[in-house]
């Protein structure tokens, strides 16, 4: 529904996690039977969870962590583990500087090249662990970095940018020829990020294996306040899910949808698989375990830009290992830990066999859902009372 916000300009509503809520169903589903794995083209995996491309997340000992416990982490090709032998101490230097200094500190680290040989390294430290690799450059590099990581084992690359189209108009530059470089890579591609069913349509027109959605959601993201541009998660995961089902009655070629960034507990995964997702994509949540590298420090990927970063340093604190974020048993009583109890638990109480039935679920407009008899939590700053 449109809104008038002046005289003759009318802007659209939308929604995020904190302003929706999912109802329950007729029939009840015992968790333990729900079906909640996904799929890349041909890759399989039982947990629709990944990890996002950040250097406070995902490493190559955190890949293969997560992996063998079904997900997916993405390692960034862009950052520090393809600039340093030893990509630590320059975790160690961004995590134990001045607040004051951080952004400094960002851009003198990320100012060191890529050193290409250790892109195919990176890959192959991945597959001697025997998960599957997934790595992520920007657009500019993609061409280069592609072929670099498919020829030294990778399986899935993701194109990344903080917004990305298939046209791009440049007078300095060539872009990127999207459609020629999925079909020249020969293994699956994810493009990202977009919000919008226009571009979500265009993006999967060019063969895309899968789609990352979100522009600015996530917990150490400040391109929202920086560029004034986003859409909340609710609105452009339902958005761009609409492109998906459009594109598969068309084709009948199935391109899984991927939120991106924004959700802190289950109860926000639960509301982006009902948004239509078919997988999720966090960072924040898993900075907290302790194989994460940043050591309870998480920062973005825009962070580092030279003239204009887009995000910040900051403190999650560790909380536990990557198993108990995501199979428990939590440790915590924020919602934060046990992501895939607690989605297997809500589609059971929805009545959901699988993720496909989840994506069908009632969703309701509830503003007041997380503040409605909860004064005593956020007075005591306990549960739902430490959220955001």
């Amino acid at each position: 529904m449109a809104h008038f916000i002046g005289r003759n300009r009318e802007a659209r509503q939308t929604y995020g996690y904190d302003e929706v809520a999912l109802v329950p169903g007729n029939i009840a589903v015992d968790p333990e039977d729900t079906d909640i794995s996904f799929g890349i083209a041909d890759i399989k995996f039982k947990i629709p969870f990944l990890a996002s491309a950040m250097d406070g997340v995902v490493n190559t000992r955190f890949a293969a962590a997560m992996n063998r416990l079904g997900g997916l982490a993405v390692l960034n090709l862009d950052g520090l583990n393809t600039r340093y032998e030893d990509p630590d101490e320059a975790v160690n230097e961004i995590v134990n500087c001045d607040p004051a200094r951080a952004t400094e500190i960002f851009q003198k680290l990320y100012k060191t090249p890529v050193n290409k040989k250790l892109i195919a390294r990176r890959v192959e430290e991945m597959k001697k662990a025997k998960i599957p690799c997934a790595v992520s450059s920007i657009p500019q590099n993609a061409y280069e970095f592609g072929p670099i990581a498919r020829e030294a084992g990778a399986d899935i690359f993701a194109v990344q940018a903080t917004v990305l189209t298939v046209k791009y108009e440049s007078s300095k530059q060539k872009p990127l020829d999207i459609r020629k470089f999925v079909s020249e890579m020969k293994i699956p591609v994810l493009l990202g990020n977009c919000v919008t069913y226009r571009v979500a349509l265009e993006l999967m027109e060019t063969g895309a294996a899968g789609l990352l959605v979100g522009v600015g959601p996530g917990a150490a993201c400040t391109t929202r306040g920086v560029l004034g541009i986003g859409v909340p998660q609710v609105t452009s995961t339902v958005d761009c899910a609409a492109a998906r089902n459009f594109y598969y009655k068309k084709t009948g070629k199935y391109v899984p949808v991927i939120t991106d960034g924004g959700m802190h507990t289950g109860g926000d995964v639960c509301k982006s698989i009902a948004s239509g997702a078919d997988a999720v994509m966090i960072g924040s949540p898993f900075a907290k375990a302790a194989e994460a590298p940043g050591k309870g420090y998480h920062w973005g990927m825009a962070t580092p830009h030279a003239n204009l970063p887009r995000g910040t340093r900051v403190h999650v604190g560790v909380t536990g290992s990557i198993e108990e974020i995501l199979f428990g048993p939590a440790r915590v009583d924020d919602g934060s830990q046990n992501l895939v109890g607690a989605l297997k638990t809500s589609m059971g109480a929805l009545g959901c066999r699988n993720i496909r039935e989840m994506q069908q679920a009632q969703i309701i407009i509830a503003p007041s859902i997380k503040s409605e008899g909860k004064l005593l939590q956020r007075v005591q700053v306990v549960g739902m009372g430490k959220q955001k």
